[in-house]
């Protein structure tokens, strides 16, 4: 009972918490009056004349388009030279070489598409300066810059017959200025609070108390040789002297500003690590308190823009429904990851070695992976919320959870993370797939279909389903090509379906825009940062344009008004179709995929 009541207050701080956000970022789309006005209005006022910003300029959707990618070019460019050049950069006390072009590019890419997937180790690769001004600063303006083109497409709904849809300089600065940073300057103290490190101070070095003996492994690590015993520098296993094993006596202690880039990092989606454990390490996630802020936060925007989204097109109750249909996802694809790593495996109670059943001295279930400090129950949340959102940080290891807890969060990610999604981009995601359901809905009726007023035409209707598939596009082919390439097996940790999930699962990520990874394979070569690096290019920036196509074209629209015969979008009925929606062509275009992999590991577990 204390585990379902634990499930149960995640969704309700997060339900409670993105009502009242979503009615302020809608004052904040019109330009409205806010608390923060007579603070920020002047800065905001000051940084449009510094750059010579038109905040009533109205773009048409190319325009739009053209400053997105713009502006996206110039992060990338500038990411890209920080990491290369970081040895001869101020800011890197651990006097770090410069990152190879490849992971660069790979890395540049990854945090201004808001991916953040990461091929690297942040606390052995780069220096605060680059953590900081060059990763930190991707994480406010790719978050920004996806929920501008909600707004985007929120007057596209809303006008009639224009052409302009704002602009996007305007829209990323408010968002910037009046959302992200006063909210993550609340969670970044409160997290700093917790116990989430906050220092500029070069790594540390700490006695063990007791020497530890190691040896190399398959994958260039290493691994803890248990019963040794240790003779100065000499390891001994059985007597035997073990040829390439050392000795440690040193604990690394990474350091750095943490605390202020875990917070933009779970808020905006991005879900980059500060650590390479993410937040199962302690510094970035201490204890309950931090985990229960960084774990609600990661879908507190994208759940809140469900509510703006209502508000902006004056149909709240169009708002609403979005969200139901989410949450019903949500909670669908929660119960799934729950009620597996709950159960275990039978491998797991084979012979009675390993007790899963919960008592009060026992969590009982599949613990491998977990974090002992969260337990499955937030381990498993903390998975679905942030594979349900294009965030990817991690308080446990995906690779080592049940074959259908890795199968529903692959899936969330392969639906195009429109189950809350991205800091609005999840919610244009599920819009896109709301026009193609009024468009299957008329034609089962007869009538032409309609969406918040306006008429779903063949132009809405080309661009819709380039919004839905793109991403199982980049991702399935993607995927087909790297299981092609000479030498892939030897970049997993596993062999046969579980092998073959850990690859599906590097490129279900990328193509998303999560981030996150089973952490069972090798992503640090050459072809697989570039191949990656132009999947997710790919993945975010084409649904971006086809959404500001159709904010385009039905800004040009009148308003068509109500009639009997009217669907109504609002109902449970409509919310229903929308989930039905979303899953079927989810499972048309991923169950071939996921059957070789975590399906068929699945069968292979309980044979």
């Amino acid at each position: 009972m204390s585990t379902a009541i634990q499930y149960v207050l995640y969704v309700a701080v997060l339900v409670v918490a993105a009502i009242p956000l979503g009615r302020f970022m809608a004052r904040i789309m019109d330009g409205g009056h806010t608390f923060l006005s007579p603070v920020l209005g002047p800065v905001e006022r000051g940084f449009h004349r510094l750059i010579r910003i038109d905040p009533h300029e109205q773009m048409s959707w190319k325009r739009y388009l053209a400053s997105v990618l713009a502006f996206s070019s110039l992060g990338l460019v500038t990411l890209i030279a920080l990491q290369m050049l970081q040895a001869v950069l101020p800011g890197n006390p651990q006097h770090l070489p410069g990152v190879p072009w490849d992971l660069s590019f790979n890395t540049a890419v990854s945090f201004i598409t808001n991916t953040n997937w990461q091929s690297y180790s942040g606390e052995t690769t780069l220096s605060y300066l680059v953590q900081f001004m060059g990763l930190t600063v991707q994480n406010f303006v790719s978050a920004g810059t996806g929920i501008a083109v909600m707004f985007a497409l929120i007057r596209g709904f809303r006008q009639e017959k224009e052409r302009g849809l704002g602009s996007f300089w305007a829209d990323l600065v408010r968002v910037v200025l009046y959302l992200l940073i006063p909210l993550n300057l609340v969670f970044g103290v409160c997290l700093a609070g917790g116990g989430v490190i906050s220092n500029f101070q070069p790594a540390q070095k700490a006695e063990l108390m007791e020497p530890v003996a190691v040896e190399p492994d398959a994958d260039g690590g290493w691994d803890v040789i248990e019963g040794a015993q240790i003779e100065g520098d000499v390891v001994k296993l059985d007597g035997k002297v073990v040829d390439g094993a050392r000795v440690v006596t040193e604990q690394f202690l990474p350091q750095g500003p943490a605390a202020s880039q875990v917070a933009i990092k779970q808020s905006g989606t991005n879900g980059g690590g500060f650590f390479g454990t993410n937040s199962a390490h302690p510094y970035e996630n201490p204890n309950a308190f931090t985990n229960i802020i960084e774990m609600t936060s990661l879908l507190l925007i994208p759940a809140a823009c469900c509510f703006a989204f209502g508000i902006g097109v004056k149909n709240t109750k169009q708002g609403k429904a979005i969200f139901a249909a989410m949450l019903i996802l949500l909670v669908l694809f929660t119960g799934i990851i729950a009620v597996s790593e709950h159960a275990g495996t039978p491998q797991l109670a084979a012979g009675g070695a390993v007790s899963i059943e919960m008592t009060d001295g026992q969590a009982g279930g599949n613990m491998e992976g977990k974090e002992s400090r969260f337990g499955i129950a937030s381990s498993s949340t903390w998975s679905a919320f942030t594979t349900a959102a294009s965030n990817g940080s991690v308080n446990s290891m995906h690779d080592s959870y049940t074959p259908l807890g890795g199968f529903a969060q692959m899936l969330q990610i392969a639906l195009g993370e429109v189950i809350f999604g991205g800091a609005g981009c999840g919610l244009y995601g599920m819009i896109g797939f709301a026009i193609l359901t009024v468009f299957i809905a008329g034609l089962m009726v007869g009538r032409t279909p309609e969406f918040l007023g306006k008429k779903i035409e063949p132009s809405e209707m080309r661009w819709a389903v380039v919004l839905c598939l793109a991403t199982p596009f980049a991702i399935l082919v993607c995927s087909a090509i790297a299981c092609m390439m000479p030498g892939v097996a030897g970049q997993l940790t596993n062999g046969g379906a579980h092998g073959f999930s850990e690859l599906l699962y590097a490129f279900t990520s990328a193509g998303g825009n999560n981030g996150s990874s089973f952490a069972g394979m090798d992503c640090d070569v050459p072809w697989i940062n570039v191949m990656l690096g132009l999947e997710m290019l790919f993945a975010r920036f084409m649904p971006i344009a086809g959404t500001l196509a159709i904010a385009g074209s039905l800004a040009k629209k009148g308003r068509v008004a109500e009639g009997a015969g009217t669907l109504s979008t609002t109902n449970g009925m409509f919310v229903f179709l929308l989930v039905l929606v979303v899953l079927l062509i989810g499972a048309l275009s991923f169950f071939p995929a996921l059957a070789l992999g975590p399906v068929a590991e699945f069968f292979q577990m309980i044979a």
